[in-house]
C-alpha cells in the first residue's frame, strides 16, 4: 500500500516538506495521522529547521477523516490520536505553513486549522460538515473561535456550510489566496523565514503563541470528553454516522 504521507527536506534541510499522500480523497485515518504525529516528533527538535510546509498529493487536501473509525468502538482511540497529532501541530516549536488545495473538509480542515499559517487556492472548499452527520468537530470546535472569533465560527459549525478559498481569507483562516497555494507557501518561506536564525524562530514562535496553546490544550481536553462521553451516547450521532456510511439519508428522533 502506499504510504500515506510523504516526507522530504529542502534548502539545505532547514525546510521540511510533509505531504498527504492517499489521493484524491486523502482520507485522515488512522495510519495517515500515525504517519504525521511520527515526522513531527522526528524533526521537532531538529536544531537547523526553519519552517515545516504540509500540504496534499492530487487535487484536493482531504476530503475528511475516517467516518467508520468514528463508529463506538474506534472513536475514542481515532480522537485521542487526531488530536494528538492537532496538539503536535498547534504546538510545533517553528513555523508550519499548510497548503490547500481543492476540498478540505472535516478532520481534514482541523489537520490544516492546526497549522501556524494557511495558503489557500482561491477556489478551494473549505467546511467542517460534521453537523449533518449529526455529529460535532471537536478540535475546529476549539480551533476556529480562536482564529475567526465567535460568530463566524459558530455559523460554519452549526450549518456545516462550505467556503471558498477567498471567504477563508476574508474570515482571517487563511493567510492568503493563491492560485498555486504550495508556491505562495514555499515563498513565504523563502521571503520571511529562510533568512533568519532557526533558534531566534523557535523563541519567536513560542512567545507568540504561549497563551493560545493553553487555550487549545484545556479545551480540546474537554470537548473530547463531551464528544465521547455525551454525544456519542445519543441515539442521533451513531444512526447519523451509520447513515453516511450506508449512503443513506439520515432519520432524526432528537435523542
Amino acid at each position: 500500500m502506499t504510504q500515506p504521507l510523504k516526507i522530504w527536506f529542502e534548502a539545505d534541510d532547514r525546510l521540511l516538506r510533509l505531504r498527504l499522500n492517499r489521493p484524491k480523497a486523502n482520507i485522515v485515518d488512522a495510519a495517515m495521522i500515525a504517519a504525521l504525529d511520527a515526522a513531527l516528533v522526528e524533526n521537532s527538535r531538529d536544531a537547523r529547521l526553519g519552517a515545516v510546509v504540509l500540504d496534499a498529493e492530487g487535487p484536493h487536501f482531504s476530503f475528511g477523516a475516517s467516518v467508520e473509525e468514528h463508529l463506538p468502538g474506534q472513536c475514542a482511540a481515532m480522537l485521542a490520536a487526531l488530536h494528538r497529532v492537532v496538539l503536535r501541530m498547534v504546538e510545533f516549536p517553528v513555523p508550519l505553513l499548510v497548503a490547500v488545495r481543492g476540498q478540505c473538509l472535516g478532520g481534514g480542515l482541523e489537520v490544516a486549522l492546526a497549522g501556524h499559517l494557511m495558503f489557500v487556492a482561491p477556489d478551494a472548499t473549505l467546511g467542517q460538515p460534521e453537523m449533518k452527520l449529526g455529529v460535532f468537530a471537536p478540535a475546529a470546535s476549539c480551533l476556529l473561535p480562536e482564529l475567526i472569533g465567535p460568530s463566524r465560527s459558530f455559523d460554519l459549525l452549526m450549518s456545516g456550510r462550505g467556503i471558498t478559498g477567498t471567504e477563508a481569507v476574508g474570515m482571517g483562516i487563511a493567510l492568503e489566496a493563491a492560485v498555486d497555494p504550495e508556491h505562495a507557501a514555499l515563498a513565504y518561506f523563502e521571503e520571511h523565514l529562510k533568512p533568519k536564525s532557526s533558534c531566534s524562530l523557535r523563541y519567536a514562535v513560542k512567545a507568540a503563541r504561549l497563551d493560545y496553546i493553553a487555550r487549545i490544550k484545556d479545551k480540546i481536553r474537554a470537548v473530547e470528553r463531551l464528544y465521547l462521553d455525551e454525544l456519542m451516547a445519543t441515539h442521533d450521532a451513531v444512526a447519523g454516522l451509520e447513515a453516511f456510511i450506508a449512503k443513506r439519508s439520515p432519520q432524526w428522533q432528537h435523542r
